[in-house]
């Protein structure tokens, strides 16, 4: 664990366990460090209710075994700050957990942080049900007058045409040397934990649990970083894992912060749209990123890389190797006719070839080796390149496909598309690859192992 040092506890700022309300608390204790140059802050057991606290270079927050630092869910507490929300720098809620341009920021310890999301969820869901669009309160107004042009950004579903810009469990932005070890994060509001443009970061034996129908409740967003280590974490989460980003769309690629140097290892991922993914945010590129010894075990993807034109960006140099994947909808995806945040009339999703701009994403070097991927339930596989930019320089070597012919999923589930025609069959299927190598590679269930188009 890591070395605490210059111990104080929120008890000597006049907080308290089951307090309604520990925000001036903690306010007065992070300050406190910061004037002293850093130190611990130390939640013992019972639950710590506060509004949205702030962390400090040199600060640690380490929760004992049996402390909760449960965060209220009153909306108007979490007041717009400058940020990225789905690859778009705007203002958003203020996190739960924040850190903006500090070093050597840790959370530590066997507690808990409670996001208590149901609020947030069941808000987000009843604004979808009403096409999202319309400003229905202060904060939304805010927002709305905050970010102008908001309506024409490009989102990924979360609600960006409705201004409820939900707040991320935990977010560092512009931070270096980040560390993120053995507390348990639950019910987030949003994406669980996100580091944005931030270097030297490790997230390990983290626990996160969201409902699987939860929505938009990503467990880790890792966003326009440099040098990243992921480790021994399990989650179970109502959207993606694990996933890698760097931005969207137009403002993504003026931003042009890369992700890069990314290990993910020995972790396991359960519920949740995606084991390991990368994008759908992908403008500033994400580039050298190794993933080894995991386990994704139900959730609906393994591997998942999702991007479409108009996203942007390079994505290269990826390795996945030593995975084990069971009950998957499909353990191996490439998609760049992603529909989410879009509508199909909105001219990404065409089969002809487009001029290649700006805005055209790239795709190559991506080698998949020692899979073992049992029971998918959809497909065995779903490659989609672009006419324009195919997917190049794909190896897919000593890996194991099996197909649950019974299941009643179809192969139209195997991800989240427009434009790409259906198909009857659970074969791997590959549209706009360019010369990929299969080698050593076993496929079992379907009559015809592949289907190309």
């Amino acid at each position: 664990m890591y070395r605490l040092s210059r111990l104080t506890d929120l008890t000597d700022f006049g907080g308290a366990a089951g307090a309604p309300d520990n925000g001036a608390a903690f306010k007065a204790a992070f300050e406190a460090l910061r004037a002293a140059g850093g130190g611990t802050l130390v939640l013992g057991p019972g639950v710590w209710n506060t509004g949205p606290i702030e962390l400090f270079s040199g600060t640690t927050l380490a929760l004992e075994k049996g402390a909760a630092l449960s965060f209220i869910p009153e909306m108007e507490q979490y007041t717009p700050e400058w940020t990225r929300w789905e690859g778009i720098e705007c203002y958003a809620m203020h996190p739960c957990i924040f850190s903006r341009g500090q070093s050597g920021v840790t959370i530590t310890g066997e507690g808990r942080i409670e996001g208590n999301g149901a609020f947030w969820w069941r808000y987000a869901l009843e604004k979808k049900a009403r096409l999202e669009a319309e400003l229905e309160n202060a904060l939304e107004r805010h927002l709305a007058v905050l970010n102008p042009g908001y309506q024409g950004q490009p989102g990924g579903g979360g609600g960006r045409r409705s201004q409820f810009l939900r707040p991320p469990l935990v977010q560092f932005l512009d931070c270096e040397r980040v560390r993120m070890e053995g507390v348990t994060l639950a019910n987030s509001p949003f994406w669980t934990v996100h580091p944005v443009y931030c270097s030297d970061v490790t997230l390990s034996e983290l626990t996160i649990k969201n409902p699987h129908d939860a929505p938009n409740t990503d467990g880790i967003d890792i966003d326009s970083c440099n040098g990243v280590l992921i480790e021994d974490c399990v989650i179970n989460v109502g959207d993606d894992g694990i996933a890698l980003k760097s931005g969207s769309g137009p403002d993504g690629l003026r931003v042009g912060k890369p992700t890069s140097n990314v290990e993910v290892r020995r972790c396991m991922v359960g519920d949740g749209h995606g084991g390991i993914v990368i994008g759908s945010e992908t403008a500033g590129g994400i580039s050298g990123v190794k993933v080894s010894d995991c386990v994704f075990k139900g959730s609906d993807r393994g591997i998942r890389i999702k991007t479409r034109r108009g996203r942007g960006g390079v994505i290269r140099d990826l390795e996945f190797r030593d995975l084990v994947m069971e009950g998957t909808l499909c353990p191996l995806v490439i998609n760049m006719y992603y529909r989410c945040g879009a509508s199909p009339e909105d001219g990404w999703f065409s089969l002809d070839s487009r001029p290649i701009e700006k805005g055209t994403p790239e795709i190559h070097g991506v080698t998949v080796r020692n899979i073992q991927a049992a029971g998918c339930r959809a497909s065995a596989g779903f490659i989609a390149g672009l006419p324009e930019s195919p997917v190049r320089g794909l190896s897919v070597v000593d890996c194991f496909f099996s197909t649950d012919e019974t299941s009643p999923a179809s192969a139209a589930e195997s991800d989240m598309y427009f434009g790409i025609p259906e198909v009857n069959t659970k074969a791997f299927r590959m549209l706009n690859a360019d010369n990929p190598r299969f080698e050593n590679c076993s496929i079992e269930g379907p009559a015809v192992p592949f289907i190309y188009g």
